[in-house]
């Protein structure tokens, strides 16, 4: 299994504070691996990120709330998001794995919605181990619609293209990570980019604007991301949000600073009232919290 590296352990404030009540619409919680160990077949295993932890980073950002997403390192076991639910208290809520609805019973979902999941992550990487058959998928589908959640998609390497027939004609509703994983160079002709544009004009699905970072072709800071951000906020601001990441999952160079992932958000809108759709309005609509 390979190493990936952890996150910068010292957070520094951003140039400037986000809104009241902005919200992390998704960060991850890992480990400590002797209290939550790694599913069999886990396709990769990250340094030990603890809610403790991102309650520092989130306090040096000033982010008050937040969507902790079940990451594919635990699969069903939701033990690690039940936790953290339970000690983090109600400006946080969190994100299912999907193979929670091919492994658990009911009683199990009614679980996670009573400590505050609200949505659920597919993934279509088989690289990950964590593809739910056609048959699971219909079923976790049903479920969600029952639960009242929403639908949260992660991009494969190259994007939503391939995978976007499996998804597209949903009447839930749909977020789709990472910017739907567009290539810069390919500019406005990119094609996940234009599904992504086509997908926000059915009303149900959302964007999330994170791992730019790892999306840009340029390095830092990173500006070869703006005009993919800048799409999507102007097709749909109202159907947008923002993630960190945190703790930066599978990175193979050294994570940034996370206030420079903020930063790099206030660059995609600097219309203050673009910004808190982004990070206040929009997100609380999406996640079931009061604006």
């Amino acid at each position: 299994m390979p190493t990936y590296l952890p996150f910068d352990p010292n957070p520094r404030r951003p140039s400037k504070l986000p809104p009241p009540k902005s919200i992390d619409s998704q960060f991850h919680v890992l480990g400590p691996l002797d209290k939550y160990p790694v599913r069999p077949g886990a396709a990769y295993q990250m340094p030990t990120a603890t809610w403790e932890a991102a309650l520092r980073v989130h306090k040096a950002l000033g982010i008050e709330r937040g969507i902790i997403v079940q990451t594919t390192t635990y699969g069903a076991d939701h033990s690690v998001v039940l936790d953290a639910l339970a000690a983090m208290g109600p400006n946080y809520r969190a994100c299912a794995n999907a193979l929670v609805f091919a492994e658990a019973d009911d009683a199990y979902l009614a679980k996670l919605h009573d400590a505050g999941v609200r949505g659920a992550r597919f993934s279509f990487r088989q690289e990950l181990g964590a593809v739910l058959s056609d048959k699971d998928f219909a079923r976790a589908i049903a479920k969600i619609r029952e639960l009242g959640w929403y639908a949260k998609i992660q991009p494969e390497k190259d994007g939503i293209v391939s995978s976007a027939a499996k998804y597209e004609n949903l009447d839930v509703p749909v977020l789709i990570d990472h910017m739907a994983r567009p290539d810069p160079v390919r500019g406005k002709d990119d094609p996940n980019l234009q599904k992504m544009l086509a997908l926000l004009s059915k009303g149900n699905f959302w964007v999330m604007l994170s791992l730019g970072e790892k999306t840009s072709k340029n390095g830092p800071p990173w500006d070869d991301v703006i005009p993919i951000a800048r799409a999507y906020i102007e097709a749909a601001p109202d159907r947008c949000v923002w993630a960190s990441d945190w703790p930066h999952p599978v990175s193979v160079v050294q994570p940034p600073n996370d206030a420079d992932l903020l930063e790099l958000l206030y660059r995609y809108a600097p219309d203050e009232a673009e910004l808190r759709k982004i990070l206040v309005t929009n997100p609380a609509k999406l996640f079931g919290f009061e604006d």
